[in-house]
């Protein structure tokens, strides 16, 4: 195992960058809430880095990348033990641990990411225990399947840079089965449910850039050109996302807005990150510009199936990952990484085989989530009751409010 150092110190930044977009999400969801739940917003998204961190040391990054088992990983590596050895099938120039914290930083991101669409009635507690059993029946196996080599969609050669299937199609499938199961916010939809702290958004938004810079190039797991593909890719994408959402709300409601600009970037750097190591730039310009586009006509689907997303998890994360994953099988390059698609005369073969992996990782964070969502809902309970929910999250479940005025606590 030849270590080397230019790339460990950068992957080690990296970590800290995807670290930092946990709290932007938290800003970021935050400003989307009413003043009286943002804290709760907030305390959701800062208990699941601890529960994630401390059962990934626990277990689950073995589950995840341990083990020749195409379809799980062991427990070869159970309380970090024999951190001597690389993951299984990985011959990286870092150190495993680096490996294990890079890797920690996915796997709090992504259920955290769930928060978004059950805002404002799910109860605390009943959130901390479905996240960890969430990660280890659902995002373990999942990763595994796409990310480890060992896994049986990496084995087929799905291709995910950094979680297009893994982290943002999972969470938005999962967030759907949770709403369903968790029934709408009273008065929704006809109250109309503002974002209290537009400012709040976004600096979320700015602050999940910046960290994503490390989550998409810091997956090339390198100091190196890939990386740096993977960094351009990643911002111009967002750009031409950002771009894309707003003329679509300019043509459609004839104006646009700072929020629908905080939200074409997100949706540009989630429909980004699957395809970011396996296209050009002028690539990602097309990956932004649809993602832009799509997504901000998206959001409107819960209006029309009547499903209560409250920060739109499903229209963003749901949609804009799926549709990432599958244009690299028409714009992946082999000249950048990976295998050519169809505009690069590559056929059907990698459109086909990513539109496998979304099949199969949509259908099974949806399936699995609504059985552990259903289970705890008949046994926990999951929802808040409607006095709390009508006194707000952040006095009823933590005794706090975020703003010290007189009926900040119940706008």
């Amino acid at each position: 195992m030849q270590i080397n150092a230019g790339d460990t110190a950068w992957i080690i930044v990296a970590s800290a960058l995807v670290l930092l977009m946990t709290p932007g999400l938290a800003f970021f969801y935050g400003g989307m809430v009413r003043s009286k739940n943002v804290l709760g917003m907030l305390a959701q998204n800062y208990v699941t880095m601890g529960v994630v961190s401390v059962l990934w040391v626990l277990g689950v990054y073995s589950l995840a990348f341990n083990g020749k088992n195409s379809l799980i990983g062991n427990f070869h590596q159970f309380g970090l033990a024999h951190m001597g050895e690389q993951a299984t099938g990985f011959a990286l120039t870092i150190p495993p641990l680096v490996f294990v914290a890079f890797q920690l930083m996915f796997a709090i991101i992504t259920p955290a990411l769930i928060t978004g669409g059950i805002a404002d009635r799910m109860k605390f507690g009943a959130w901390i225990i479905f996240s960890g059993v969430w990660l280890i029946l659902v995002y373990a196996p999942i990763a595994h399947w796409v990310f480890s080599p060992s896994g049986w969609l990496f084995k087929k050669g799905a291709e995910d840079f950094a979680g297009g299937t893994v982290v943002h199609a999972n969470a938005g499938a999962a967030a759907l089965a949770v709403i369903l199961v968790l029934g709408k916010r009273h008065g929704w939809p006809k109250e109309r449910m503002r974002p209290h702290n537009v400012p709040f958004v976004l600096l979320g938004a700015g602050l999940l850039w910046f960290g994503w810079f490390g989550f998409n190039a810091g997956s090339a797991l390198a100091a190196n050109n890939l990386s740096a593909y993977a960094f351009v890719n990643t911002n111009t994408a967002t750009a031409a996302a950002l771009l894309g959402w707003l003329i679509v709300e300019k043509l459609r409601d004839g104006h646009a807005t700072t929020l629908g600009a905080a939200s074409g970037a997100v949706a540009g750097l989630v429909a980004i990150t699957p395809a970011c190591g396996f296209v050009s730039p002028l690539g990602s310009i097309a990956i932004g510009l649809a993602a832009g586009v799509v997504c901000a006509l998206a959001v409107g689907l819960k209006n029309i199936f009547k499903f209560d997303d409250a920060l739109d998890v499903v229209g963003v994360h749901l949609v804009g990952g799926v549709l990432g994953a599958l244009l690299i099988g028409f714009f992946g390059t082999k000249a950048i990484n990976g295998a050519n698609g169809l505009f690069y005369h590559g056929g059907w073969h990698l459109l086909g085989i990513q539109t496998i992996c979304v099949l199969a990782a949509v259908i099974y964070s949806f399936v699995a989530t609504y059985i552990i969502a259903f289970v705890m809902d008949k046994t926990i309970g999951l929802r808040i009751s409607q006095e709390q929910e009508y006194q707000g999250m952040d006095l009823s479940l933590h005794s706090e409010t975020a703003y010290e005025t007189a009926s900040g606590g119940l706008r």
